[in-house]
C-alpha cells in the first residue's frame, strides 16, 4: 500500500483508514474504466497545495483521491455525509461543507491544514454537472489567499457517455495533471473574483488541452 507523503488530516480522521481508501480507490474503478494519468510526475511532493479540478459524476473525485502519493483533504458537499457516509468521510478525512452557506469552520480547517504543509482538494464548479468549467465558486482563491498554497490543476473526461452515442464497455477515462502554478490574490471581493477566474480560465484551458488529446487519439 502506498501511504505517500505524511501530509495533516483533520481532527477525526484516522490515518490507516485513509490510506486503506487511497489504496481501494486506486483499483474499485478499474474494472469499468481504463483510467489513464498523465502528468502524475507534476504534483508537488511536498508544500501547500490547493488541488482545483472538474467532474462529471462521483466517479473522478475517487479516482483523484486514489492516484495522489500525497493525503489529499477534499472539501465535499454536506449532502454526502448525511446518514450512513457521515462516518466514514470523517475517518477519511474529509471535510463537508455547504454549498452557498457562510460556513467558515470547515474553510478555517483547510487553512490550518495548508499551514501545516498539507493538500486541500476544490472542485470549484461548485456543483457536479457536464464536466466543463463555466463558472467557479470562491473558495479556492481563499485559500490560496489565506495560506499561499501553490495551485494544482487536474482535469478529467470519460465518465459522461457521449451525446447520441452508445454505452461503452470499460470507456477511457483520462486524467490530465496540469503545472502547478502560484496566484497572487489580492485583498477585498475583488481581488477573489480576478483570482477565481484565473483558476477557472487556466482549469478550462487543461481541460480543452486533454479533449484535444482524447480527440487525437480517436482519429
Amino acid at each position: 500500500m502506498n501511504h505517500g507523503h505524511r501530509d495533516p488530516l483533520p481532527d477525526g480522521a484516522r490515518p490507516l483508514v485513509h490510506d486503506l481508501g487511497r489504496w481501494l480507490a486506486s483499483w474499485v474503478h478499474r474494472p469499468a474504466f481504463r483510467i489513464r494519468v498523465r502528468g502524475r510526475d507534476r504534483v508537488p511532493r511536498t508544500g501547500p497545495v490547493v488541488l482545483v479540478a472538474n467532474h462529471s459524476s462521483l466517479v473522478e473525485p475517487q479516482v483523484i483521491f486514489g492516484l495522489l502519493r500525497r493525503r489529499p483533504v477534499f472539501l465535499v458537499k454536506a449532502e454526502l455525509a448525511a446518514g450512513m457516509l457521515g462516518r466514514p468521510l470523517r475517518w477519511l478525512g474529509q471535510l463537508t461543507i455547504n454549498r452557498g452557506a457562510a460556513e467558515r469552520g470547515p474553510l478555517l480547517t483547510a487553512v490550518a491544514i495548508l499551514r501545516e504543509g498539507g493538500l486541500i482538494g476544490v472542485f470549484p464548479e461548485g456543483t457536479r454537472g457536464s464536466g466543463d468549467v463555466n463558472h467557479a465558486e470562491q473558495g479556492a482563491a481563499w485559500l490560496v489567499r489565506a495560506t499561499g498554497a501553490t495551485v494544482l490543476p487536474i482535469a478529467t473526461r470519460g465518465t459522461l457517455r457521449p451525446p447520441g452515442g452508445r454505452r461503452r464497455f470499460r470507456p477511457k477515462l483520462d486524467v490530465l495533471i496540469g503545472a502547478p502554478f502560484a496566484l497572487s490574490v489580492q485583498r477585498g471581493r475583488t481581488g477573489l473574483v480576478a483570482a477565481t477566474e484565473e483558476i477557472r480560465g487556466r482549469l478550462a484551458d487543461l481541460v480543452s488541452e486533454l479533449d484535444e488529446q482524447r480527440s487525437a487519439t480517436t482519429k
